[in-house]
C-alpha cells in the first residue's frame, strides 16, 4: 500500500470510529476507560495534539466538538450518566491510560 492510500485508509477508519462512538452514546466514557484505557476525551486530546503538531491552532474544546459532534457541555448534559460505585472503583484501581 502506498503512503497516500495508507493515509486515506487511516483517515477513513478514524472517521468510522468517531461515527461508531456517536452511535453508541449509551457507552459512557468511564466504560471506555475501564475496558480500553481510552475514551472520547482521550481521542479529543490526541486530535488536538495532532493538529497542533501540524501547525493548526486547535484547543481541547475545539477538538472535543469534532469528536462529540457538538459542544462537550451539551453532550454531557444530554448523554453522560452518573458513574456507578463499581465503575469508579474500577477506574481508581486501573487509572487513566493516557
Amino acid at each position: 500500500m502506498d503512503k497516500q492510500t495508507e493515509l486515506e485508509v487511516q483517515a477513513a477508519a478514524f472517521r468510522r470510529l468517531v461515527e461508531h462512538l456517536d452511535e453508541r452514546k449509551d457507552v459512557q466514557n468511564i466504560d471506555l476507560m475501564n475496558l480500553a484505557g481510552f475514551c472520547r476525551n482521550c481521542l479529543s486530546k490526541w486530535y488536538a495534539a495532532a493538529a497542533q503538531e501540524r501547525g493548526v491552532a486547535m484547543d481541547y474544546e475545539q477538538a472535543r466538538e469534532v469528536i462529540y459532534k457538538e459542544p462537550y457541555v451539551d453532550w454531557k448534559e444530554k448523554y453522560q450518566g452518573k458513574a456507578s460505585a463499581e465503575q469508579l472503583a474500577d477506574f481508581a484501581k486501573n487509572g487513566p491510560k493516557d
